[in-house]
């Protein structure tokens, strides 16, 4: 550590789709960087598995689990670069686990970065079947095994399943930091009890107000739903509380593509719901300008989500989120303050939301939160502070044996 400079080892494995995480990753690199930290990054991409070899492809359920290779890079990097802390955001499917023991083995503090429900839900999302499902923390995670719910195949949850049992088992999640992005997901991961509760941190993700903030009353008459147009999503929802406001129906402007997007094309069509505007994919550069221009940006949600950034991005312009009450977006959206929430799937509650948010102007409210909590300042403060309660609870923690045989749950 120098002048007081943290040597930081990111470490993330991209899935095969661009995502969420891959720009939080990048953000936090450029922001660490920003203020004098060295930023190591260890990375790896799932497209990989592509061009395996038939021997490579045999082995990977059991480097899924714990891969050999990663522990023994991570250790030379530690040592070769003198890091003071690893920071994990995703280890599925090729780094794994193997990244905490080599940082345990090396006394070197882990925290990782909760960007999902994974340590709970093999799935992932606590859904299954439309409707949230929270089997395996109520009964055990062979539940997951009997739906397939790890890109729907058992076998394949199977290896997913031993994998977080075998790490249970070893005790290693009791020696990680953690920061979840919500109190909701706070609340979520306290339930694997092996996580100590002194070590878990809430600390959202970032944005840069890169929009001029519009007055309301210069707003265009619209609202814009941005995302994945799934029924996950509530998009569904979002177009039959279109259709039942009729002629009352403001501007709707959608923006994304996914499964449902012909359905909702033949909706509109058949419905008559002039006041929509379906866009497909839009540059999110476009994306952040059409949210500037608008009385307030919809996520009908009906499953718990991660952390949407399109929250944080709304907020950075002023503009408020109408949400279901339901997950990490609704623990995000503070009613009358940030926005306006309704029941999930509640086609009429939708419409009240809407109506309240064009009853109660509430920009300000809207840009004051986000100063407070979202910008890149503010971020790199709390996570600073983070590494260092981290490295300093360390000093009272003894490392890791090696061998499994040594730990014990």
């Amino acid at each position: 550590m120098e002048n007081g400079k943290k040597k930081v080892l990111i470490v993330h494995n991209y899935y095969q789709i661009p995502g969420g995480e891959d720009t939080v990753v990048e953000n936090e690199k450029k922001l660490l960087e920003e203020h004098g930290h060295k930023v190591v990054l260890y990375t790896r991409h799932n497209l990989e598995i592509k061009d395996m070899s038939r021997l490579q492809k045999l082995r990977l359920p059991f480097t899924t689990i714990y891969n050999p290779i990663t522990y023994y890079e991570i250790k030379r990097i530690i040592q070769e670069e003198h890091i003071d802390i690893v920071h994990v955001h995703n280890t599925l499917n090729l780094i794994s686990p193997a990244v905490y023991y080599a940082a345990v083995k090396c006394s070197v503090p882990v925290i990782q970065t909760i960007h999902n429900f994974r340590l709970l839900c093999p799935g992932h999302a606590f859904y299954l079947k439309d409707h949230i499902c929270e089997e395996c923390v109520e009964k055990g995670l062979w539940c997951a095994v009997k739906h397939g719910c790890y890109r729907g195949s058992k076998a394949q949850t199977l290896v997913y399943v031993t994998g977080i049992k075998i790490h249970r088992w070893t005790g290693i999640y009791r020696k990680l930091g953690y920061i979840c992005l919500t109190e909701f997901n706070r609340e979520k991961l306290l339930q694997l009890k092996q996580v100590k509760l002194e070590k878990v941190f809430v600390k959202p993700n970032f944005v840069e107000a890169d929009e001029t903030i519009i007055p309301y009353a210069q707003r265009e008459e619209q609202y814009i739903f941005a995302g994945r147009l799934d029924k996950l999503k509530g998009i569904d929802v979002l177009l039959k509380a279109w259709k039942m406001m009729k002629k009352n129906a403001p501007k709707l402007i959608i923006c994304g593509t996914g499964p449902m997007e012909e359905w909702c094309k033949e909706f509109i069509r058949k419905n008559e719901l002039d006041s929509i505007e379906i866009n497909g994919f839009i540059p999110n550069k476009e994306v952040k300008r059409l949210i500037a221009n608008s009385k307030a940006l919809i996520l009908p949600t009906l499953w718990y989500e991660g952390f949407p950034m399109s929250i944080v991005e709304a907020y950075s312009v002023g503009t408020p989120v109408i949400c279901s009450d339901l997950g990490n977006a609704g623990s995000v959206v503070e009613e009358g303050v940030t926005g306006f929430k309704f029941c999930p799937g509640e086609a009429e509650e939708l419409i009240s939301a809407v109506k309240r948010s064009q009853d109660k102007m509430i920009i300000e409210s809207v840009i004051k939160i986000y100063q407070k909590k979202y910008t890149a300042k503010h971020n790199y403060e709390y996570l600073n502070y983070i590494y260092n309660a981290i490295i300093a609870m360390e000093k009272n923690y003894e490392p890791l044996a090696e061998s499994y045989k040594n730990t014990g749950s």
